[in-house]
């Protein structure tokens, strides 16, 4: 039988380092953040429509519960959601849901995962009183895999899975570095001590859809393509390097970034920050001019962290704005509009009622 309500949170993401990895059968090391998209469920069961608010905006819609028709904007997640579930087997019932939460949109903070997994565990959490999200009663790989199917193919963005593992599997204290060549994942102790980590927002708003991150997607599978790999991932930096341009510097890239994120690990293992912080600054450094994914307005976020003193800063999530990453060692002064940010648990049922 159905729950009468439901409740859910799911977290964004910063990812560490370890940028367009993922669709690249790479390696990335992203950890979940306190903030997040909330999404609260009440069931309607005489009802066969789902009635959605989105509570920031101001904006509602309504759909069948059975083959919902396409959309756009916020409207495509959560359409997406229901009909992923649905075909997945999973039992729904008519429903008014509620969606507020403290993620900014665009900012690079995977805000697009956040809501489709916060909406899954809501309507997930509300189809089924037998099964808990938070005693380990689903599948979570699955879950992240179906969100991904929704982003790709509802809303038309074609990312990796990156954003949702991080926002499904995250650990208080703890990053997650993920090896997309076969999915698995491991935590990583995220000890900052008198270090920290800060955000400063660009000003430019990104739309995976819409920018150039498609573009780059494409760029890579022909790279594979003409190398006669699977993924980049699996590419000889000689043979990379032989390929015209662009797609010998994506190419490079990837094979860069995955030698970068390994030597993160083993710098978080044996303490060393300072070395963390080159290595975020050499991923911008190549995200920059090899994967071209950096903007003016980019540039001058990351000079003002380094300015700020941090040990390292790099454009974060798909690039084209967005958000910066800096790392700052003890004593320094993030700049007064950044943000300081720190790993969270990931996704989880809460209190209906609250």
């Amino acid at each position: 039988m159905p729950r009468e309500r439901s409740a859910a949170f799911a977290p964004g993401r910063v990812n560490l380092i370890g940028e367009h990895t993922d669709y690249n059968g790479g390696l990335a090391l992203p950890f979940a953040i306190e903030q997040g998209i909330t999404v609260r469920a009440s069931a309607e069961p005489g009802a066969a429509t789902i009635h959605a608010e989105a509570l920031d905006l101001g904006e509602s819609d309504e759909f069948a519960l059975a083959e919902p028709p396409p959309a756009s904007g916020w409207r495509a997640f959560v359409r997406g959601a229901v009909a992923e579930l649905s075909r997945a087997g999973y039992p729904l019932t008519g429903a008014r849901l509620r969606i507020g939460g403290d993620l900014p949109r665009g900012a690079g903070l995977s805000s697009s995962a956040a809501l489709e997994v916060a909406l899954c565990v809501a309507l997930l959490e509300l189809g089924s009183a037998e099964r808990e999200w938070d005693d380990g009663g689903y599948d979570r790989l699955q879950i992240a895999r179906l969100c991904s199917r929704v982003e790709n193919e509802w809303v038309g963005a074609r990312t990796g899975l990156l954003d949702q593992l991080a926002s499904i599997f995250g650990v208080a204290g703890r990053a997650l570095l993920i090896d997309f060549s076969d999915s698995s994942l491991e935590a990583v102790p995220l000890e900052l001590g008198e270090w920290h980590l800060a955000l400063l927002d660009s000003g430019e708003r990104h739309s995976n859809a819409s920018s150039g991150y498609n573009t780059r997607r494409e760029e890579c599978a022909i790279a594979c393509q003409r190398l006669g790999v699977g993924s980049l991932s699996m590419a000889r930096r000689q043979d990379a390097e032989r390929l015209p341009a662009p797609l010998g510097l994506r190419a490079v890239h990837v094979i860069g970034e995955n030698e970068r994120v390994r030597a993160a690990v083993a710098a978080l293992r044996t303490g060393d920050l300072r070395a963390v912080g080159a290595l975020i600054s050499a991923s911008h450094a190549s995200l920059r001019d090899r994967f071209e994914v950096s903007t003016p307005a980019v540039e001058a976020a990351v000079d003002a962290m380094i300015a700020a003193g941090a040990a390292g800063a790099r454009v974060m999530g798909g690039g084209f704005g967005g958000s910066v990453l800096g790392l700052f060692p003890p004593g320094a002064t993030p700049p007064a509009q950044a943000r300081e940010v720190r790993p969270g648990p990931g996704a989880r049922a809460l209190p209906a009622g609250g």
